[in-house]
Parts: structure tokens; C-alpha cells; sequence
């Protein structure tokens, strides 16, 4: 009896390894295999007092978010509330269990939010898309990637079209420029933290602008739209998982003078999926954490590098603008 025991107690854990190692990288597969992504994602309705996130924790749990005023670029600011309900799929319903006076029903698509003292408020799901997403490259643009070689990378990899996260760098150098590129996450729904689709793009090899399902998370420096160990965004713009996502970013150089001593710190403006989460920020540092780039700054032009830390991201239409 007790070595039966034991057996399926080490089955069982073998079983919860097994599903935490789950990951989709393909938006249809997910849809196909695992229920819980088609209930994930965002929740909105015009001129709604609330907007709600949901995200998927995996074998039927989930984690609601309801923001006041609305969605992050739809109405809700990062000084406006959030209240974090938690809740579990039964017979086709997801009951979330109340929390601070609000609770919350998620059935057929639809999501009921009840506050008390007021009328209950019904949300829909919705797919947002970046409006800069397929954007072309201007005249003038140096094209890092368009999904036919990887010939402007070393270490770059290729796989369906698409640039995979190997830790590559551009063979191309630049100073002041405009870049816009495309990032797709993995669903990884029983991973947590900086363990959900972890990436960064990193200008000049050295300053990275994060990449991670950060999805409904807090907005902090080390999550997707941070700038590593220097600013957090000013709003968690980011996207559910497997959803492309775009970066377009202004960066502007360190400044240097005749005898080479630096007189400025570089500088960047970086919108997330169209929505503005650092404007003119400074980047007072010679790298940020874990960034190739080493040593003091010298008046020079600098690559673009595209982190390798085990995740299956994926990048497409990337294209830089230098700057006159």
C-alpha cells in the first residue's frame, strides 16, 4: 500500500512539472488545445466606468483586473485603481470571488462586473492591434529584418519567416535613430514573473527596453515596456500573449565634446503599441543589467541587440530610421 502511495505521489509531481513546462507559441494551437486562452485577454466597452483584464494561470484559474475608468490607453491612468479578483473555470463559467465590494462573472465571452451599491456592468472581449503594427519602413530606412535572410544579424536565426530570440546583434551601427520592431510572446500560462516570455531589445547593446508577458501586471521597470534597472513605463501598455506587439522609439545618442568627454547622457521616447511609457527619458547609465555592451561610453555609433534569455520570443519588421 505505501509503495503505491508513492508511486502516484511521484506520478502526480511528475504531472505538475509537465504542465508547467506548457508552452504555446502559436495563437491557433492555443486556441485548439488549451480552453483557457480563448477566456483570457481584455474586457471593455465604450464609456464603461471599468475596464478588465483577465489572465490565465493555468488548469482553469485565473486572475481578474478591474480598472477604473477603463483599459491601460482606453481610459485608466496608473494613479486609478485596480482591484485583483481570483477565479476558477467550472462548467463553461469563471465565478471570481469577491474582493473590496466588487465581484465578477465571466461566461460566453462576456464578463459581469458587480460593484455594490451599483449596477452590474457587462464587458465584452475584445482583441486589440497596435496601430502601428506592419509598419513600412520610410525612405531612407535601414531594414534589420523583413523575414526573407537574417544577413544583417550575427547570431541571427530564422525560423518560419520570423527572428528568433538567440541573443543576436545587428551587424549595422547607429546613432541617432527611429526604430520600430515587432515581439510576439509565448502563452506560458503556468509560468510566473520573468519566467513568462522573457526577452529585451537593447539599444546600442546596452540600454534595454524589456520584453515580457507582462500582460495586467503592475508596470515596473523589469516588466514589458520597462527600461531595465532606469525607469518603469508610465502605463502597462503591454498585450495579452501571443499577440503581436510593436516598440517605436526615438533614441538620441550620448553628446560628447571635441576632446571626447561625454557632455550628455543618451536619451529615448519609447511607445508600446502605439501608447507613449517614456517620453525624452533619460538614460543615465553606461549600460543597463545584463547588457553585452561593457565599458565607458565612447563617441561612436552602436548596434541593436536582441536578448537570448530561454524563451521562445519572436521578432518581424524591423527597420531603423537614422536621424539627420
Amino acid at each position: 500500500m505505501k509503495t503505491l502511495l508513492i508511486a502516484f505521489s511521484l506520478s502526480t509531481l511528475f504531472l505538475t512539472a509537465a504542465d508547467q513546462s506548457k508552452t504555446w507559441t502559436d495563437p491557433e494551437t492555443a486556441l485548439r488545445e488549451d480552453p483557457d486562452f480563448a477566456i483570457q485577454g481584455e474586457y471593455h466597452r465604450k464609456g464603461a466606468p471599468v475596464g478588465g483584464q483577465v489572465v490565465a494561470l493555468g488548469n482553469g484559474k485565473f486572475d481578474l483586473y478591474v480598472l477604473e475608468g477603463g483599459l491601460p490607453g482606453l481610459g485608466w491612468e496608473k494613479k486609478k485603481p485596480r482591484i485583483k479578483l481570483s477565479g476558477s473555470l467550472e462548467e463553461g463559467t469563471v465565478t471570481f470571488a469577491k474582493a473590496k465590494g466588487v465581484s465578477a462573472l465571466l461566461e460566453e465571452k462576456i464578463l459581469t462586473i458587480q460593484q455594490e451599491g451599483k449596477d452590474a456592468i457587462k464587458l465584452a472581449r475584445i482583441s486589440r492591434q497596435s496601430p502601428t503594427l506592419d509598419a513600412k519602413a520610410p525612405e531612407g530606412a535601414t531594414v534589420l529584418f523583413d523575414g526573407t535572410s537574417v544577413e544583417h544579424w550575427q547570431n541571427g536565426k530564422m525560423k518560419d519567416g520570423l527572428l528568433q530570440a538567440t541573443g543576436a546583434t545587428s551587424k549595422p551601427k547607429f546613432k541617432d535613430y527611429k526604430l520600430h520592431l515587432e515581439f510576439r510572446t509565448p502563452y506560458k500560462p503556468f509560468a510566473r514573473g520573468q519566467g513568462r516570455g522573457n526577452s529585451g531589445v537593447y539599444f546600442g547593446g546596452r540600454w534595454e527596453t524589456q520584453v515580457l508577458d507582462s500582460f495586467a501586471l503592475d508596470g515596473k521597470m523589469n516588466e514589458c515596456g520597462g527600461i531595465y534597472s532606469i525607469a518603469e513605463p508610465d502605463v502597462n501598455a503591454c498585450l495579452p500573449p501571443l499577440t503581436w506587439q510593436t516598440y517605436d522609439v526615438d533614441f538620441t545618442a550620448a553628446k560628447f565634446d571635441e576632446n571626447g568627454k561625454r557632455t550628455a547622457w543618451p536619451r529615448m521616447t519609447v511607445k508600446l503599441n502605439g501608447i507613449t511609457i517614456h517620453k525624452d527619458r533619460e538614460l543615465a547609465k553606461d549600460n543597463t543589467t545584463a547588457a553585452p555592451g561593457k565599458g565607458a561610453l565612447k563617441d561612436e555609433p552602436l548596434p541593436v541587440y536582441l536578448q537570448n534569455h530561454g524563451n521562445p520570443v519572436v521578432f518581424r519588421n524591423i527597420w531603423v530610421l537614422p536621424k539627420p
